[in-house]
């Protein structure tokens, strides 16, 4: 830590996130309990560091505005999960409707890829480039920069809520023939 100069322009990024990136990461984890959320959390503090890091005005106080920074990251994003909170989709499968492996069989490639494109593009980005793009979990990190585990993450949660709007589509092609046969 004996990069921190007195004018915080001349830090050296790397040898920040060197520095700083175990102890933000451990601080994210106590704060969030799960190890994705805590990855995301502290790569968006570095994030927010590169966009505004140079408005700092004492070099030495980079460590407490990282964690400032994180803590109020963490706030911003319960605040938007109280509003929009997410469910297990295990807490709600029963209210999905039945997809039979019969059913998956007969879909569509451009059904698929339409709701591919629905996707919340985190999301789509690293599904696109494990299924289409054939990338192991490594080199979609190396591609968009981000950890392994973070990669892991969003494939998975991409692929529930793939999961859940090919239900919901299904569901509603399934009223529509039901409103047609009984005409």
């Amino acid at each position: 830590m004996d990069h921190i100069t007195k004018d915080p322009m001349s830090i050296d990024f790397e040898q920040l996130v060197a520095d700083y990136y175990q102890e933000l990461y451990r601080f994210a984890l106590s704060l969030c309990r799960a190890q994705a959320d805590a990855y995301d959390l502290t790569q968006q503090a570095f994030l927010i560091w590169a966009e505004r890091g140079h408005q700092l005005k004492k070099a030495e106080k980079v460590k407490s505005w990282l964690f400032t920074t994180l803590y109020r990251e963490y706030l911003r994003s319960r605040r938007r999960g109280d509003r929009f909170p997410h469910l297990e989709i295990t807490a709600t499968e029963h209210e999905l409707p039945k997809v039979t492996a019969d059913t998956l069989a007969n879909l569509e490639g451009a059904e698929v890829m339409e709701s591919l494109q629905e996707v919340e593009e985190h999301f789509r980005v690293p599904l696109s480039l494990f299924y289409i793009g054939n990338y192991s979990y490594k080199e979609i990190a190396a591609v968009l920069e981000i950890p392994m585990g973070t990669v892991m993450s969003r494939i998975a949660r991409g692929k529930d809520e793939m999961r859940k709007q090919l239900a919901r589509k299904m569901s509603t092609d399934e009223v529509k023939e039901r409103v047609s046969a009984a005409k």
